[in-house]
C-alpha cells in the first residue's frame, strides 16, 4: 500500500520505480545466456522499422550486445513492427495497475520516450530512454526526470505541470494509494514539491534548482533500490 506520507519525493521515485514493472513486459529481466545466434539477425531484417546493429547501439548506450538481444526479443514480442504507438504502449501499461487508471501516467511517459515526437516510439528510442534510466549518472537520470515533468518542454517545471503528473500517478495507483486521497492531496503535495525546489520562489522550477535540490537531500540513495 502507497501511504501519503513523504510524498513530496513521489513525482520521482514513483515515475522510476514503477516504470521498471513495465520493463519485465520487454523481457529487461529475461537471463541472458547463450551465444549470439542467426535468428536474432534474421529478426531484425523483417520487421517493418529495422533497428540500428547491436554492434552500434552498444557503442551509443550502456548496454551490452546480449542485453541488448534480450531486451529486443522483448520489445519485439510486444511490438511487432519494431515501433510502439501511444496506444499500444498504454495498453501495455496498464496491464500492470488494473486498479486504476494509468492512461495518463503512460501518455507522460510515452512523449519522454518519443524524442524525435513522430507519435511513435522504435527500439533505439527505448534503449536510448532506458540505458539513462538504468545505468546512467545521477545528473543523466536528473535531467531525464526533469524532461518528463517539464511537459511543454520550455525548460521549467510549473506547478500545473506538477499537478498534472501528481494526479496521474493517484488514478494510476487507484485503490491502492492510502489513506484514501482527498481531493486537495496532490495540490498540496506539489505546494511541498515547490517549497524545497523552487528556491528563488519565482513559481517555476528550473533543471538547476530541480538537480540541486534532489542532491542535496541525497536521491541518489533513494534511486538505489531501482538502479543497481
Amino acid at each position: 500500500m502507497l501511504t501519503l506520507d513523504g510524498l513530496e519525493m513521489i513525482a520521482v521515485l514513483v515515475v522510476m520505480g514503477l516504470f521498471i514493472k513495465v520493463l519485465e513486459q520487454f523481457g529487461m529481466f529475461e537471463p541472458v545466456g547463450g551465444e549470439d545466434s542467426v535468428e536474432d539477425d534474421f529478426e531484425l531484417s523483417t520487421v517493418c522499422h529495422r533497428p540500428e546493429s547491436m554492434d552500434k547501439l552498444q557503442e551509443q548506450t550502456k548496454f551490452t550486445k546480449k542485453e541488448l538481444q534480450v531486451l529486443y526479443r522483448g520489445f519485439k514480442n510486444e511490438c511487432p513492427s519494431g515501433v510502439v504507438n501511444e496506444e499500444n504502449f498504454k495498453t501495455i501499461y496498464s496491464q500492470f495497475f488494473p486498479q486504476g487508471d494509468s492512461s495518463m501516467y503512460a501518455h507522460f511517459l510515452f512523449e519522454a520516450f518519443d524524442t524525435n515526437k513522430n507519435g511513435s516510439v522504435s527500439f533505439e528510442d527505448f534503449v536510448f530512454g532506458l540505458s539513462i534510466i538504468l545505468r546512467g549518472t545521477i545528473n543523466d537520470r536528473l535531467n531525464w526526470a526533469f524532461n518528463l515533468y517539464d511537459l511543454n518542454k520550455d525548460g521549467c517545471i510549473t506547478k500545473e505541470e506538477m499537478l498534472d503528473i501528481m494526479k496521474s500517478i493517484y488514478d494510476m495507483m487507484g485503490k491502492y494509494t492510502y489513506p484514501t486521497m482527498q481531493d486537495d492531496t496532490p495540490r498540496e503535495h506539489v505546494e511541498t514539491f515547490f517549497q524545497k525546489m523552487d528556491r528563488n520562489k519565482d513559481g517555476v522550477v528550473t533543471i538547476e534548482e530541480f538537480i540541486e535540490s534532489c542532491k542535496k537531500v541525497n536521491w541518489k540513495g533513494a534511486f538505489s533500490f531501482v538502479f543497481a
